[in-house]
């Protein structure tokens, strides 16, 4: 097992590939000719350079977003170059059978400049080098040593999908388009969409095949067992102690300065038994209208302030949604990237828009306690210790309580909606009747 590692490539990860026991060759990068490109490709000519490993007789070349599920050894007895098809006619460079060649090598650097690329990276440009691979003989592993022998070595073969099975394939139906018990690669193409990012899992059902694989890895250095990365750790833990700490901050500032938790407890308490304890209650006519303050005065709301509000949330949901996504570590596992994201999304919206509601809440304040204005001390609602009893719930009080009803159920109901929609296919499965 040879990898090709660049300047780009970490120590810690060449040691670890070491221990493993890769055979580490360090390559220099190729610069990639083509002006019009992804930026992504901006080094992906350098793949060319297994065409020039003459060491070796043979080279099954693998992208590192594939994995191997069973035995691939007879992709040996293949020609001098073999690749599967993808879009009928196009074929795909992560997987690759090629027989070494110095004259090769060197006749593809003198004419990368001139043969077009129709993705702008190496696979176009085999594509062009490679006329006519769309017409070539699909290899046939089970050929008899005989025949093989006795044949012309082809320059060109086609790999079953067996070989390079793209999980575009999958999404395409919800299975395989082949058997899946033949299968021999599976291939990771889907942009984003890799299977060492935790997010993958929940989008992409083959992606369990990886994971898999990955939690049964042996500890090749300290803290690697199970395909972990010692240095994720102690972030993870971090991140996962952070918002409780925040959230516990929080609760202390706005309640238990004032009230002992106990009290919240047992308001906690009434409000499930039904809001009202049932030894005493305070009459209709003590309590204040939200529509009028007890002078008469009608109490009008900025008509600006439901659109503000309105542009806020959505913003302070996208920032819960986004910064988790760049501050939780890519390849943790797929469990713990969840309640992590889940973890940070919560609080930070709670963080945020909580905020903005103070605001406004000190803000009316302010108005209220204004000469003329509303009432400096309106009647509360809340249950009063003092007293020995509770007052009617707020409108505000019963939202709250249903609106954290409601975001509790969404936390939970969530990991199960790609299951649920069948968001693994791009189309949706439909009854077939006969």
């Amino acid at each position: 097992m040879v990898v090709l590692v660049s300047d780009g490539v970490s120590q810690y990860a060449k040691q670890l590939l070491q221990a493993d026991g890769w055979i580490v060759e360090k390559i220099s990068l190729l610069a990639n000719p083509n002006q019009v490109r992804p930026k992504r490709f901006w080094g992906v000519y350098t793949k060319l350079k297994i065409f020039n490993m003459t060491t070796y007789k043979k080279v099954v070349y693998l992208d590192a977003d594939t994995i191997v599920v069973k035995s691939i050894e007879d992709l040996f007895k293949c020609g001098k170059f073999c690749a599967n098809l993808k879009h009928s006619e196009r074929l795909n460079s992560g997987v690759m059978v090629v027989e070494p060649s110095e004259k090769v090598f060197n006749d593809m650097m003198s004419k990368v400049t001139t043969l077009p690329s129709y993705t702008g990276g190496d696979q176009g440009f085999l594509n062009s080098y490679y006329v006519g691979f769309a017409n070539a003989q699909v290899y046939e592993p089970n050929l008899l040593s005989d025949v093989l022998n006795s044949r012309k070595v082809p320059e060109m073969e086609r790999l079953s999908t067996l070989y390079n099975a793209d999980v575009g394939l999958y999404m395409l139906a919800n299975k395989w388009m082949v058997d899946e018990k033949e299968l021999r690669v599976i291939h990771y193409t889907l942009g984003p969409l890799k299977p060492w990012d935790w997010w993958t899992s929940w989008l992409l059902k083959p992606v369990d095949v990886w994971q898999n694989v990955r939690v049964q890895l042996q500890e090749s250095l300290p803290g690697t067992r199970g395909g972990k990365n010692s240095r994720d750790e102690l972030l993870v833990k971090f991140l996962y102690l952070l918002p409780l700490l925040l959230i516990a901050f929080c609760y202390y500032r706005s309640f238990l300065q004032t009230q002992s938790l106990w009290h919240h407890i047992r308001q906690m308490y009434y409000k499930v038994r039904g809001g009202v304890l049932a030894y005493a209650s305070v009459p209709p006519s003590a309590i204040s209208s939200n529509q009028q303050s007890p002078n008469g005065m009608q109490l009008k709301m900025p008509t600006y302030l439901g659109a503000i509000s309105v542009c806020v949330c959505f913003a302070a949901a996208l920032v819960s949604l986004g910064l988790p996504l760049l501050i939780i570590p890519r390849q943790v596992m797929p469990w713990t990237g969840l309640l992590l994201m889940y973890e940070w999304t919560f609080t930070l919206f709670f963080l945020l828009f909580g905020s903005y509601l103070h605001i406004v809440y000190q803000w009316g304040r302010v108005a209220a306690n204004q000469p003329g204005q509303f009432p400096a001390h309106p009647v509360s609602l809340d249950y009063e210790p003092g007293k020995g009893h509770q007052r009617q719930q707020s409108c505000c009080d019963n939202s709250a309580w249903y609106y954290g009803l409601g975001m509790a159920f969404l936390a939970i109901a969530a990991p199960a909606l790609p299951g649920v929609f069948g968001v693994t296919s791009l189309f949706l499965r439909k009854l077939e009747i006969f």
